[in-house]
């Protein structure tokens, strides 16, 4: 019944930037949250990729202040996850939904298989470097044909997701492509990952590649203005739908920790240093209401150096944080850290009222 409601909701008005006329509260409050409160998970990517990844997730978890992960299930340490947080059934454990495998010398490739998904395969065989190949090759029955392969993986493992989110946006990248994202989780009752709300944070990350990108160009000036991004344009229309449709709905999203760097050569103590200011600049700027921050930890080795150049930035959001200045921060600041499981919780409290 959810499923068919949303699906006519989307036929009307899922990619239209309509008036919101009750969006007086924010998803945190309607939630049961405080008013006025900034509430926040924070959200390792990438558990499953590598062992490094594993062990930096753990430690994020465990001794740090990281309330949630998700999985990439198409990759070979997967499993391995899974069954360490069999131990830790406290862990929010989610699936980082894959349509692309970026780097060159490490590949994984669609569950699905190429007879049912031929378009997500490149001519090696794997998921496609970029977003953009991923949508030019492949049909929206494709991506939801692997996004149910994904899961039901992970279900025939012994997990039941908290949440689903997608893996460098790439189902934020197609208008179908986003439909049937929302589909899959409302056919097996898992929260997907969508913000909705103010969405400071997310203009901040959508923005900032288009700001760089201008400054390399020498065509940037200061005080500019940046046209929207589509995105932004139709989201608290769409944030709308899923909430109606029973699902839980952010208030604001921040993915681009990987891109913060120094400006100068720093060692991976200053690195850590470093974004834990900008973790505090980014708390500070985040109105009220519920947000998903994104980091991608990992355990320090010269091994993972091997196949991604973003080692050194990862470690660096592990060291941010377990640093205790970062958790005293945000106790002074009294902000809620909560997870994917509690505001689906919250969210089926208030459908059964």
């Amino acid at each position: 019944m959810r499923k068919h409601l949303f699906l006519c909701l989307l036929t009307c008005s899922l990619f239209w930037a309509i008036p919101n006329s009750s969006f007086g509260q924010t998803y945190a409050e309607k939630l049961g949250y405080p008013k006025g409160k900034k509430v926040v998970i924070f959200h390792v990517d990438d558990a499953g990729m590598s062992y490094e990844s594993n062990q930096g997730t753990i430690q994020s978890l465990d001794f740090g202040i990281a309330t949630s992960c998700s999985i990439m299930m198409p990759c070979p340490w997967a499993a391995n996850f899974i069954h360490q947080a069999k131990d830790h059934p406290h862990w929010d454990l989610g699936l980082h939904l894959v349509l692309t495998s970026e780097w060159k010398t490490y590949r994984w490739e669609p569950l699905a298989g190429k007879s049912l998904v031929p378009g997500l395969h490149d001519p090696d065989g794997a998921f496609w470097h970029t977003v953009e190949q991923v949508v030019q090759h492949a049909t929206p029955e494709e991506v939801y044909i692997e996004l149910k392969a994904q899961i039901d993986r992970a279900l025939g493992l012994g997990l039941k997701p908290s949440h689903l989110d997608s893996h460098m946006g790439t189902l934020f990248a197609h208008d179908k492509f986003l439909e049937k994202y929302i589909q899959v989780g409302l056919e097996y009752d898992i929260p997907v990952m969508f913000p909705g709300g103010n969405n400071v944070l997310l203009e901040e990350s959508l923005t900032a590649p288009i700001i760089k990108k201008l400054k390399a160009e020498g065509k940037y000036t200061e005080g500019m203005a940046i046209p929207k991004p589509e995105l932004l344009l139709k989201s608290k229309a769409l944030g709308e739908q899923v909430w109606k449709s029973g699902l839980p709905v952010l208030d604001d999203l921040h993915t681009i920790s990987g891109d913060w760097k120094p400006e100068k050569s720093a060692t991976h103590a200053e690195l850590g240093k470093s974004k834990v200011e900008q973790f505090k600049r980014i708390l500070h700027k985040m109105e009220p209401g519920l947000a998903m921050i994104i980091i991608h930890s990992i355990e320090y080795s010269d091994f993972f150096k091997r196949f991604s150049g973003s080692g050194d930035s990862r470690y660096g959001d592990l060291l941010a944080m377990t640093d205790p200045d970062l958790k005293a921060f945000i106790e002074q600041e009294g902000i809620i850290l909560t997870t994917w499981r509690e505001v689906m919780e919250r969210r089926k409290n208030l459908i059964q009222k």
